[in-house]
């Protein structure tokens, strides 16, 4: 047999490490600004950025943090946590990201699984930290990302931030570890079931930066001013504190003020290009800005991703205030980027209705990542944006299994990610709903995010969702769950008629309940588990219909 032959290239890992000393050397005075817990604005460069994570490092490692162990982090989007996403890893420690809006079982619950030996957090946790504390005995000190000054009062005995970086002289060099070590370890929301660790590597994690990076994915550039409104705590905040030092983008940090006033006084301050976020947080800016009657003056592009963007949102950044809209679908076990909204030359030339219709899909995959959608006997589904199957994904992004688990979840070498979906013919993905969401009416599946999206659409309405109530003949029917937006009124009547002629007769649902708010999960997807047990209960004028033997008002192609 002959011996293959291999290239002549140098070795070089992958490493976490090299992107901010990339930034650090050939960006080194692009600056990252911080709007504080102290309440200020904080601004410094990549280069300082870089000489501060080497000095926690160094008080890392004096402290007996040793590679491979986990340093978790409780924070805000800001300078010291970027600090700590790079100051941990840059050695070979693993950077535990926690959503602090779980609740504090789970908190404590992620923190034991980890196996955390420091916990880094914002001053505001300081009455959470005393919580979790007493059920992590195992956590060796809890450091706040503070001076002397402004430590908080609290029962936790809590270390300076300021001061172990302070102790330390930054003259410390990256020692070059294996690039499939690990790097980061975040945990999905855990809305069934106790969350679950997904473990990233220096290689996925770079790789994802690269990808990420690439002009039809995020596309950034170092010419743009990006604010990640998405937390540093929701999957790594989308790559966006990698991909932004890889291209020397400039990096604006909100802090912990994510009201419309907020986010929009500081981009405008700042000049910012770019940013990204969910749907919820969108819906607050556009929300202030139509009320104060003020538009961007430097805002090119936003990701909205997270869970579905309405297409009403798209249309009105995109038509009331000329931002691009790049729709995105990911998830934690892919780091999270998976499929982004962009189109080819081809596609631009088309009208302009079929244009906004591809851009409402959540796109195409990035490069590094192949998707397939699968009937339920396991066998691939045509690509004709008419077959619903369940979606399934692989790339070097992508988990092999969860953190502590020795089962795999994938199937035949394919991640299953539990959401329902249509490819077209274009290769654009279409996300219709989670597995556990959709509706499945007469043997027949209803989309609940198209109902909800055509429901967000009306000026009266706020916020939607739409779940599946039983009923006695097609077991399942769509139950419409409407927020009316503050100083509008709108009946259940005008609502069932406005769905006329958007979709499909029998799709249309078949009540609407108005409720003050909707319940959310931490990271501000709608929390339908919780909704269906609130409706539990909920009978359909239909469904006293059909027990009293009386003709439904609209059929069912399963009829």
């Amino acid at each position: 047999m002959t011996t293959p032959l291999l290239g002549q290239m140098m070795d070089v890992p992958l490493t976490v490490s090299s992107l901010l000393a990339h930034a650090a050397r050939h960006f080194g005075s692009t600056e990252i600004v911080s709007r504080r817990i102290e309440g200020d604005l904080h601004r410094y460069t990549y280069r300082d950025c870089e000489q501060r994570a080497k000095q926690l490092a160094q008080a890392l490692i004096a402290l007996g943090v040793e590679p491979g162990e986990r340093v978790a982090t409780l924070a805000w989007n800001g300078y010291r946590h970027l600090e700590a996403y790079y100051g941990t890893t840059g050695f070979g420690a693993v950077c535990h990201t926690i959503n602090p809006r779980l609740f504090p079982d789970q908190i404590a619950y992620i923190i034991n699984h980890a196996d955390d030996a420091y916990v880094l957090f914002d001053t505001t946790f300081a009455p959470l930290v005393d919580v979790l504390a007493p059920q992590c005995p195992k956590v060796r000190g809890w450091i706040a990302l503070a001076d002397t000054a402004h430590l908080p009062a609290m029962q936790t005995p809590a270390l300076s931030y300021e001061t172990l970086v302070g102790a330390q002289d930054g003259d410390y060099e990256w020692p070059a570890i294996d690039e499939r070590q690990a790097s980061y370890l975040c945990y999905t929301s855990g809305t069934t079931g106790n969350p679950k660790g997904a473990l990233y590597s220096h290689r996925s994690t770079v790789l994802h930066a690269f990808g990420a990076s690439l002009p039809d994915a995020m596309g950034l550039s170092a010419r743009d001013a990006v604010l990640p409104v998405v937390p540093m705590f929701h999957v790594n905040a989308w790559g966006i504190p990698h991909a932004a030092p890889l291209t020397g983008a400039k990096l604006v940090f909100p802090g912990k003020d994510l009201d419309g006033k907020s986010l929009y006084e500081l981009m405008e301050s700042e000049r910012v290009t770019y940013s990204a976020g969910v749907p919820t947080v969108w819906l607050g800016l556009l929300n202030y800005m139509r009320e104060a009657g003020v538009k961007f003056s430097s805002l090119q592009r936003t990701v909205i991703g997270g869970s579905a963007c309405p297409p009403a949102m798209l249309r009105t950044f995109e038509d009331d205030y000329g931002v691009q809209v790049i729709h995105a679908w990911g998830m934690t076990e892919m780091s999270p980027l998976g499929t982004l909204s962009k189109l080819t030359w081809e596609q631009s030339q088309r009208p302009l209705a079929e244009q906004r219709a591809l851009l409402e899909k959540q796109g195409h995959v990035m490069y590094g990542v192949d998707m397939k959608i699968v009937g339920e006997d396991g066998r691939e589904l045509p690509w004709d944006g008419v077959a619903f199957g369940d979606l399934h994904v692989r790339g070097p992004w992508v988990i092999d299994r969860y953190f502590r688990k020795d089962d795999s979840p994938l199937a035949d070498g394919w991640f299953p990610t539990g959401d329902v979906a249509t490819i077209d013919r274009d290769s654009f993905l279409h996300i219709t709903d989670r597995s556990k969401d959709v509706i499945k009416s007469g043997g027949e599946w209803i989309s609940s995010i198209d109902l909800e999206n055509v429901a967000i659409a009306h000026p009266a309405v706020a916020e939607a969702a739409c779940i599946a109530c039983a009923h006695p003949r097609w077991t399942e029917r769509p139950l419409l769950v409407v927020v009316k937006r503050a100083g509008f009124e709108v009946t259940r009547e005008a609502l069932l008629a406005f769905y006329e002629g958007k979709v499909a007769k029998w799709w249309i649902p078949d009540d609407v309940a108005f409720v003050d708010e909707l319940p959310h999960t931490a990271t501000g997807k709608l929390q339908k588990l919780k909704l269906r047990d609130i409706f539990r209960d909920h009978v359909l004028p239909s469904a006293l219909a059909d027990e009293a033997n009386c003709p439904l008002t609209r059929g069912n192609p399963a009829a």
